[in-house]
């Protein structure tokens, strides 16, 4: 009996930290568990990222409730882009499955190095923005961004919320947290149909996903409360620590 209940109750804690990180910077704690299923667990890329689907669903979606009611925005928008990041994460996982998991392993941790490098110069000397100079959303960069969130989700099953984060931050000067809160919105479907095409490929440990999103579910709604604790500057340099950190672990010899 306790050889069952310990790894449940280990997995357990590692999805509320992780759920509680995930809030706080809105990745639903999923960047960071992938290193650590490859790394400690002895997954390969595949089944690391299909398993931590598990938890990034529900942990996003969580997420994205608690975001939402500290900032308003424009729903019709946000269903659009969804349309198109849900039809990209369909594609795009499709491609991640049958790729070397080595070679997805590699692309995936340099794909964190190039946007931990962004948002650290992005953090030094950052100054909080007047949130009156943010740009409203253009419809025809709608799609663009949903089909960039979805290609990303598909692929490296955390990536749409990295690519738009910066995106909304940078191009329409729109503020860390209410960008985090917008970009969860983008993950949620393309992390349940990316979900859907891991398990069907058999890329999934059930045993595992379920106590980590379990543990991320009690605690993601407080990362989002501490989010809001922070400046501008703050959530994007630490932000950048944890690419730059998941980064190194993904280049170590599992």
């Amino acid at each position: 009996m306790h050889t069952i209940l310990i790894p449940i109750l280990i997995n357990l804690g590692l999805g509320a930290l992780l759920g509680l990180a995930g809030g706080m910077l809105g990745i639903g704690g999923g960047l960071i568990a992938i290193p650590l299923l490859g790394y400690f667990y002895g997954m390969d890329q595949h089944l690391a990222q299909g398993t931590a689907l598990v938890m990034i669903a529900p942990n996003v979606l969580i997420g994205f409730v608690r975001y939402r009611q500290r900032h308003h925005f424009e729903l019709r928008g946000v269903v659009l882009m969804c349309v198109f990041s849900t039809l990209a994460a369909w594609l795009a996982a499709h491609l991640a499955t049958g790729m070397d998991s080595h070679h997805l392993r590699l692309a995936f941790a340099a794909f964190l190095v190039v946007l931990a490098v962004y948002f650290g110069l992005r953090s030094r000397g950052a100054t909080a923005a007047s949130h009156s100079q943010a740009s409203p959303l253009p419809p025809a960069a709608l799609p663009l961004l949903g089909l960039a969130s979805g290609a990303m989700s598909g692929i490296f099953t955390v990536g749409g919320g990295l690519v738009v984060v910066p995106a909304l931050v940078n191009l329409f000067k729109m503020a860390q947290a209410r960008a985090q809160g917008i970009a969860l919105a983008l993950v949620v479907p393309g992390a349940l149909v990316a979900l859907g095409t891991y398990a069907r490929a058999g890329n999934v440990s059930w045993s595992t996903g379920l106590p980590l999103a379990a543990g991320g579910v009690l605690t993601v709604s407080s990362g989002v409360a501490l989010a809001h604790r922070f400046s501008e500057a703050a959530l994007r340099f630490m932000f950048s620590l944890v690419l730059l950190g998941t980064a190194v672990l993904m280049f170590l010899p599992a």
